[in-house]
């Protein structure tokens, strides 16, 4: 059975609605997502997961407003994205939806604080604003001691905390992490999802695309998706809790 929250009078955070994703290859059309429906309530810690093929990436893709789907419909807070142009759809990238990626993605030449001032740069913000923003963003994920600390003075873990920062200096709807912990040891991996677990638990939604399922487990629902279908959706059992983890 889904395990989907439907039933509150509350508009869903995201809606998805007989989603498909075509690729054409040549003469071949290949189908990404098949008839994917879908919805992620406000407050959720949901772990997409699936093998290399399985539409995974597709759907995150999506979802972030990254790629369209070829047929359906997807809703962000009730708002249909068919109908948002190019700029449109930038503009919900940067104030709604936090992303963070296995790789980084931060520039090197500029120390923690300037990195996670980005977004806010993009949206215009005054540079007092940005400052005290972006400190208190580093500040929550446990890195306000390395503020003027370029990526290549920082540990993996760390440079991942200035992403997760940079992720939240707009305080976004959703925060959205491709393989977050692809790149970490398991030490830093326990530091980041225990950083994840506090964040939802102060009411941020996580969407995380993981194919580890130790990972997974601290997630409160996880989405299995293989050949481009949703075939399991159910809510975490026995879930693992961050500061346990890393005792």
């Amino acid at each position: 059975m889904d395990y989907l929250l439907n039933g509150s009078d509350n508009v869903a955070l995201l809606s998805l609605e007989n989603i498909c994703k075509k690729y054409n290859q040549g003469e071949l059309a290949v189908m990404a997502l098949k008839d994917i429906n879908l919805t992620i309530e406000k407050g959720e810690f949901v772990a997409i997961m699936g093998t290399s093929g399985s539409g995974k990436s597709t759907m995150m893709n999506i979802l972030g407003c990254l790629d369209r789907p070829t047929d359906g419909h997807y809703f962000i807070e009730n708002e249909d994205v068919a109908g948002f142009n190019e700029n449109r759809l930038a503009d919900i990238r940067n104030r709604k939806i936090g992303f963070v990626f296995q790789s980084f993605n931060l520039l090197p030449k500029l120390s923690s604080v300037e990195n996670v001032e980005l977004p806010m740069v993009y949206a215009g913000a005054a540079r007092k604003r940005r400052r005290e923003k972006a400190v208190e963003a580093l500040t929550k994920v446990g890195l306000e001691k390395r503020i003027h600390h370029k990526p290549n003075e920082l540990s993996g873990g760390q440079r991942q905390r200035v992403a997760i920062a940079r992720a939240l200096v707009n305080d976004p709807s959703i925060l959205m992490a491709d393989e977050p912990t692809g790149n970490l040891d398991t030490k830093s991996t326990y530091e980041i999802m225990d950083i994840f677990q506090k964040l939802n638990d102060e009411g941020v939604t996580v969407v995380m695309v993981t194919h580890e399922p130790d990972v997974a487990q601290f997630t409160k629902r996880i989405v299995v998706f293989k050949d481009g279908s949703i075939i399991s959706d159910s809510p975490v059992e026995n879930r693992t809790i961050g500061e346990a983890a890393a005792v």
